[in-house]
């Protein structure tokens, strides 16, 4: 217990003196925490935040389909790149199996699937079988050995250190993070959901659906909006262009107006 609290420390003490400048350290402070795992990994992980519209990191790591070069794999297609804080864990193996079961629905949208899980391949494999088992299932897309949390730092898909959420190793656990990713290697979308809450697979293909119609005809979605539902006319158009553009218009508001596609 005393060398998850050294841990925990270091972290918070790493966090406090990135915010210092370099007059302001005190080097005997640094000289005590410099030592701890934690304490570099932070500072080796720090990086700007990750936006909507930046270019997904780069990252070489192992898979369940062997060694990938993330932006290779990704090719030209878009991505669903998804975390999960452990295999063998019940709330993710629900996950898997149900992302796994709509394999053709995202294929059909010319979507890639890869997971994420902090444990090595074998573990991984383990758990494959379980995952196909229990969803009557055949998962088929890759999934990430991040024992090490390498990608998780990467892509920030980790949770603040307490003493109820951290490993052995003294690494903070990987939280439930949806990234999808465009064509242009852009993340357009990002969800973080706590470790007990288990995501939405629909609410997902919804996003993937409202963005590459918005990317396709230049419109926006409203709340709640399905595939066949009327969508919005962006502020950046006229009725006038819009009624060139898609026939009729319904204008609610001068800023609110709908169209079919």
């Amino acid at each position: 217990m005393s060398a998850v609290r050294h841990s925990i420390s270091a972290l918070r003490a790493a966090r406090h003196v990135s915010r210092l400048s370099d007059t302001a350290r005190p080097s005997s402070f640094i000289a005590r925490q410099a030592s701890s795992p934690i304490f570099r990994r932070f500072l080796a992980t720090e990086q700007p935040r990750l936006r909507l519209g930046s270019v997904a990191p780069n990252f070489q790591a192992k898979t369940t389909h062997g060694d990938i070069d993330f932006h290779q794999w990704l090719g030209g297609s878009w991505a669903v790149l998804f975390s999960h804080p452990a295999d063998f864990t019940p709330v993710c193996t629900t996950e898997l199996g149900a992302f796994a079961k709509l394999k053709d629905e995202f294929e059909k949208r010319q979507v890639k699937m890869i997971g994420l899980s902090a444990n090595g391949l074998e573990s991984h494999e383990r758990w494959i079988a379980d995952i196909n088992e229990l969803s009557q299932t055949d998962l088929q897309f890759p999934i990430i050995a991040d024992a090490d949390r390498k990608v998780a730092f990467l892509y920030d898909m980790v949770d603040q250190q307490d003493l109820q959420n951290i490993d052995e190793k003294g690494i903070a656990f990987t939280i439930r993070s949806v990234f999808i990713i465009d064509p242009a290697k852009k993340i357009r979308l990002t969800m973080m959901y706590p470790a007990s809450t288990g995501r939405n697979t629909s609410e997902v293909l919804r996003v993937i659906d409202s963005l590459q119609t918005g990317d396709k005809k230049g419109v926006t979605t409203p709340i709640d909006w399905q595939v066949g539902d009327d969508v919005i006319v962006p502020p950046t158009v006229s009725t006038e262009d819009a009624k060139k553009k898609f026939g009729q218009v319904r204008e609610v508001k001068p800023y609110l107006r709908f169209t079919q596609i």
